[in-house]
């Protein structure tokens, strides 16, 4: 299953290449032609000479995760957030730091030598470290430098019954998804995009978009799940095993009517479970892709990911198998859905 290799791959924003080769792998076999843009997106495509509509279907590589910023003398690294990480998520969890993947731990002041005031509150990420297990700034210099990458060190693996754990769902899951898709053929021009630094300001799909100029895009995502204790029913954007999520409105944009129709027709006539997703928080690169050279119809569908932008999520396969059916019946639809865009539907 490539959910569990693209999970496990370490790819934070602006450091994707390692997803970006095993996604250029699975599915060079599958398209026409691929390449690689300027800001390190993977863009390719099937029957780009086709008539018909020029589709463009976009999944992001790149995860959160931490930057060092400076080694103490101690051997103790200093970091950042690379991306939106809850401060709550990250004391004791155990990373794999640089290239070479360096097991560390993030530490912070023990609790008896923490003032009162200091246990009642989150540890900000400027008082927590890296601790790989070096006693100097010269040893631990001689593993690691400033601007090494860390991610959260968590395995894949299979909880319950059908529901799988693991990082980077968000999203790992939507290239999964992507990749799997491109094995299908179509009778439109389909380029698929696997976008990079969405978790910092969507500055992949823009550029990647920009270049495509398609007729109307699909953005496939891994989403907030809140289905836990103490969430009142109307903070839950999703449930897990109910389906694939459809946005109404998000942060960075109001998807196209007439792609949210054809997405729930799609769907309704077909009897494959789905829901709204049904917060307004967040964006995807259908915030930036709806907003190039004209404008770009766009839309998201997204798979569940409880505990999403933390070192560890949720997700049930059949959601990711009936997210799969739901976006292959909408490109079998796209004739009829993009004959309303051009009525102005």
């Amino acid at each position: 299953m490539i959910l569990r290799e693209l999970s496990e791959i370490p790819g934070v924003s602006g450091d994707e290449h390692r997803v970006r080769e095993r996604i250029w792998q699975a599915v060079r076999d599958r398209v026409d032609g691929g390449r690689v843009d300027a800001l390190g997106n993977l863009i390719t495509w099937k029957g780009a000479g086709k008539p018909g509509p020029k589709v463009m279907i976009a999944a992001h590589m790149d995860e959160i995760g931490l930057m060092v910023t400076r080694i103490d003398k101690d051997g103790l690294l200093r970091f950042r957030k690379v991306g939106g990480i809850d401060d709550r998520v990250l004391p004791a969890k155990t990373v794999r730091v640089g290239p070479d993947g360096i097991p560390g731990v993030i530490g912070m002041k023990p609790v008896h030598l923490a003032k009162p005031e200091e246990t009642r509150k989150p540890v900000p990420e400027q008082d927590l470290f890296i601790d790989i297990g070096a006693a100097s700034k010269e040893e631990a210099e001689r593993l690691v430098r400033p601007g090494a990458y860390a991610v959260f060190d968590t395995a894949f693996g299979e909880v319950g019954h059908g529901i799988v754990k693991g990082k980077a769902f968000d999203d790992r899951a939507g290239c999964a998804l992507l990749v799997e898709l491109l094995a299908m053929d179509f009778p439109f021009p389909v380029y698929g995009v696997f976008t990079v630094q969405e978790e910092i300001g969507l500055r992949g799909a823009r550029v990647a978009a920009y270049d495509i100029a398609p007729d109307l895009a699909l953005v496939l995502e891994g989403t907030t799940c809140a289905d836990i204790p103490g969430a009142e029913p109307h903070g839950q954007s999703t449930l897990l095993g109910k389906g694939p999520a459809i946005t109404v409105m998000d942060a960075t944009t109001i998807p196209a009517r007439p792609l949210v129709e054809g997405l729930v027709e799609a769907a309704t006539e077909r009897g494959i479970p789905w829901q709204w997703r049904r917060t307004a928080f967040g964006g995807t690169d259908a915030g930036s892709i709806h907003l190039v050279r004209a404008g770009v119809p766009a839309a998201t569908v997204s798979v569940p990911c409880r505990y999403i932008h933390s070192p560890c999520a949720y997700m049930s396969l059949s959601d990711f198998k009936h997210a799969r059916q739901l976006v292959t019946a909408f490109l079998e639809d796209v004739p009829r859905i993009a004959a309303r865009l051009g009525n102005g539907a």
